[in-house]
């Protein structure tokens, strides 16, 4: 039975060299401050370390499709596949991106597959725009054919930032669900309500936050999903959670995450299913129960503080001070695997 090892990853401002001559102007004039003393050495360096741990997943075999974010652009993806040539050299990856030009950063969801495992339509290759006064954040939406002739539908999300505060920002990730919800129920009105359909990446809310459980539609039951006849998604991250027990104010705790902020930690790395992927009698897909996980390798956990990763960060004219040549990114990668039969 074929089976298909699927993750994401938020790679942290994998932007191209300070120099970059094909930088668009306004990025390069936003993001100065950001970039200054970001050399072609860091640069190669920050590849490299992604690389480590893109190529140790799936018990060394690197993923067979990864949803990225936080890429500036094709570049960056190019010299990725380049770096991963080398370390998996039975690997074929290539790269599904287009530009976003409407965020505030210029960055990027996008994906790398294995061009020999898979068969992507560029007309099948969509961006959905997350529109809000200031600025916006991008979906991008492939489908990737099997050896066997299926389809298996994929979203790439990076979802608005909790900039403002989680509160005054939220209106904003509920407009990202809603859009996530939409296309959801547009896929099954144009290829079918038994379309495969996965959505995956940094949702900059948990899942138990509003614009997932209300606005995106992701349930944390899947008995509820399995019997749903309309858009609903399985959120698997709710298997990443685990719990104190209830405090005197009715709240709890996380104590896992997929990134740390300040020693806590939060679930905004997210992978949902749709029910087709709960249930073969229905499609050739289903998704391995209890596949899904946090995915780390010894360095990428820093132990100083709450276990979160180990970031490489931005130079900002000082790299001696803000980057870490030893740091990967500021969030764990998420992983699981769908089986085809």
């Amino acid at each position: 039975m074929p089976s298909h090892f699927i993750a994401f990853w938020n790679l942290e401002n994998l932007f191209a060299p300070e120099g970059y001559e094909g930088r668009i102007a306004w990025i390069a004039q936003r993001l100065a401050g950001d970039l200054a003393g970001w050399s072609e050495a860091l640069y190669a360096r920050k590849q490299s370390r992604l690389s480590r741990v893109i190529s140790a997943m799936n018990g060394g075999r690197g993923p067979d499709i990864l949803g990225v974010c936080e890429v500036e652009c094709r570049k960056v993806l190019d010299d990725l596949v380049a770096e991963l040539a080398v370390a998996l050299p039975d690997r074929r990856y290539a790269p599904v991106h287009a530009d976003n030009m409407r965020d505030q950063r210029g960055i990027d969801t996008a994906f790398l597959y294995d061009e020999a495992r898979y068969g992507v339509d560029p007309q099948l290759v969509f961006n959905h725009f997350v529109l809000r006064r200031t600025g916006t954040r991008d979906i991008t939406q492939a489908t990737f054919r099997t050896a066997a002739g299926h389809d298996l539908i994929v979203m790439c999300n990076h979802w608005p930032s909790r900039s403002g505060g989680a509160e005054a920002s939220a209106g904003f990730r509920a407009v990202a669900g809603e859009t996530v919800g939409y296309w959801h129920e547009r896929i099954r009105e144009e290829v079918g309500p038994e379309a495969a359909i996965i959505a995956l990446g940094d949702f900059n809310d948990d899942p138990f936050d509003a614009s997932l459980r209300f606005n995106a539609n992701a349930w944390r039951e899947p008995g509820d999903v399995a019997r749903a006849q309309s858009a609903k998604f399985y959120n698997l991250a709710w298997n990443f959670l685990d719990f104190e027990a209830e405090d005197r104010r009715g709240g709890r705790r996380r104590l896992d995450g997929t990134l740390y902020y300040q020693g806590d930690g939060n679930v905004f790395d997210q992978i949902l299913v749709n029910r087709p992927l709960l249930d073969r009698s229905s499609t050739p897909f289903k998704w391995r129960e209890g596949s899904e996980t946090v995915f780390t390798i010894p360095e990428i956990v820093d132990h100083r503080v709450g276990h979160g990763p180990v970031r490489f960060g931005l130079p900002k004219g000082d790299p001696a001070t803000n980057v870490d040549p030893d740091g990967f990114s500021d969030h764990f990668p998420v992983t699981g695997i769908v089986e085809e039969g």
